[in-house]
């Protein structure tokens, strides 16, 4: 038996991860130093391959963890986690939808370059996943919760390319649409558990348990994972959690603790949007293109609402990434993990007028949190302010586990911000949306380049553009696209656009030869 046949046989030994329920912690009763299986491999210095912790929630924006950026929400253990890890405050997304933004991070490449750049395809069987490097170096690869690299609309299961996950719990979303294939669905029926019939609304308190959530779920499952795999590192675990997606569903004991008369008004002037291209007019009166919330038709009581509830939601998801990190102290491996915490991309929340996601690229909605710690070789407690793209993580990870990075990724490792030896990384971050959801009449395609001063957007069809002086207007409301005075700033920009755009073409496959 060779030894990933080992490591599958102890994570799958009692039912462990299959079951959902905990397992009693057991002491190794060989000797210390003594083991019937092969050592972990190592890096290339010597050292021990990190484990890595990958938490990912859905649709969080960057303005959304208590002591950095809100008074509001109540995520005490993010607040922990702020003071012995890297924050990241400007760190964007490559394009502000689920799959795309997924693929896209999960290989280092910008979405047009992994086939997956719209929600409803499938990533290319050609891409590899970072998991997929991973688990060539002897990593055991798990995940719980949400994959999203190819279709699963409609009851369609979410097929898989090589992955590199070794133990896979699906569960893309809280809903039934996959009888007996959502893992979390088939966790609550061996619990008795029933869900109440959801409601046709936008925002709604679960009348559950929160131990029951799909969040919490989620949680244990990587507990599991980590506490059986103690023995056997290296890992790299993915907890996809759900929440805060819409519908803005977190459970009563959470959303209690969130006066809608004290949440914010959404930040939005009437008639910004009137200067802006069509698709942004057409999701204020109904989002994904006119199907789900409006903006237009909703109270601002309920605007506070759906707000209290998205932050309810945050902060369920804070609740099990601190049994996480708990479970990552009690069995002694946090020193040498690298735990990740991050969102696929944010949502509009009624900012501009504007619910859920869209092909637009404000801040609320391509700017996500990232916090990265690694005790003993990262910088604890600091904030970086460069910017950085999500597709700087891969090659972050390989590097820091001295993997070689393929020639393929686009990414740029994050070590030296890092470790603190530099302050510098980007002068610009590129964003795309190439008809990444099938909502309008018109398919969407746009791209965006932002600096540090200024943001430009380019609309394909209908022809029509965004130039925001970040500076003067760090909101985002005055489009000055049309403006004379900004007339040489809009050369600038789009030049930086089209310099990016060709930058981001696929550098693969590899040349081997001058012809």
């Amino acid at each position: 038996m060779n030894r990933r046949d080992l490591i599958r046989k102890a994570l799958l030994s009692a039912g462990a991860l299959s079951s959902g329920r905990a397992l009693p912690r057991q002491e190794n009763s060989l000797p210390k130093g003594h083991h019937s299986y092969p050592t972990p491999p190592k890096r290339t210095d010597g050292g021990p391959m990190p484990n890595i912790l990958w938490v990912c929630t859905d649709q969080q924006r960057f303005d959304t963890i208590q002591g950095l950026s809100n008074s509001l929400i109540h995520t005490p253990n993010l607040l922990r986690f702020a003071s012995e890890s890297v924050t990241f405050t400007n760190a964007f997304v490559q394009t502000p939808i689920c799959a795309p933004s997924r693929g896209s991070f999960l290989t280092g490449r910008y979405p047009h370059c992994t086939g997956l750049r719209a929600n409803g395809q499938r990533i290319r069987s050609t891409e590899q996943l970072i998991t997929r490097i991973f688990a060539d170096y002897e990593y055991t690869c798990g995940l719980a919760g949400k994959l999203h690299l190819s279709p699963c609309f409609g009851g369609r299961i979410e097929d898989r390319i090589d992955d590199g996950y070794e133990i896979f719990q699906w569960s893309h979303d809280i809903t039934d649409t996959w009888p007996g294939r959502n893992e979390w669905r088939n966790w609550l029926d061996r619990q008795g558990v029933k869900l109440p019939k959801f409601p046709a609304q936008h925002m709604w308190g679960m009348p559950i348990d929160p131990k029951y959530s799909q969040t919490a779920w989620c949680g244990e499952m990587a507990i599991q994972f980590m506490r059986q795999q103690k023995d056997f590192n290296p890992w790299l675990f993915s907890c996809n959690i759900f929440q805060p997606h819409h519908p803005f569903f977190p459970s009563e004991e959470y959303l209690a603790k969130y006066d809608p008369a004290k949440m914010p008004n959404p930040v939005y002037r009437e008639g910004e949007l009137s200067n802006k291209p069509l698709f942004q007019r057409i999701d204020h009166e109904g989002a994904y293109g006119g199907s789900q919330i409006s903006f237009a038709k909703t109270s601002p009581e309920e605007h506070r609402r759906v707000t209290a509830a998205y932050y309810a939601m945050i902060e369920q998801a804070d609740t099990a990434f601190g049994e996480m990190l708990q479970a990552l102290d009690e069995s002694g491996q946090a020193d040498n993990t690298i735990v990740i915490f991050m969102s696929d991309h944010g949502e509009m929340l009624g900012d501009h007028g504007i619910y859920l996601k869209g092909p637009y690229f404000y801040d609320c909605l391509t700017r996500v949190p990232l916090m990265v710690r690694w005790p003993g070789h990262y910088k604890a407690g600091t904030k970086v302010d460069a910017l950085v793209e999500l597709i700087d993580l891969a090659p972050t990870l390989l590097e820091a586990a001295g993997i070689p990075v393929s020639s393929a990724m686009q990414g740029c490792s994050l070590n030296s911000l890092l470790t603190g030896q530099t302050k510098d990384h980007r002068e610009s971050v590129y964003t795309e949306f190439l008809d990444a959801n099938a909502s309008y009449a018109i398919p969407p395609m746009l791209t965006s380049v932002r600096t540090a001063k200024y943001k430009l957007s380019l609309c394909d069809k209908p022809r029509s553009g965004e130039l925001y002086d970040l500076e003067k207007d760090p909101g985002e409301f005055n489009n000055v696209w049309d403006d004379a005075h900004y007339k040489d700033t809009q050369e600038i920009m789009l030049e930086l656009l089209v310099a990016r755009m060709i930058e981001a073409s696929d550098p693969s496959p590899e040349r081997h030869a001058p012809w």
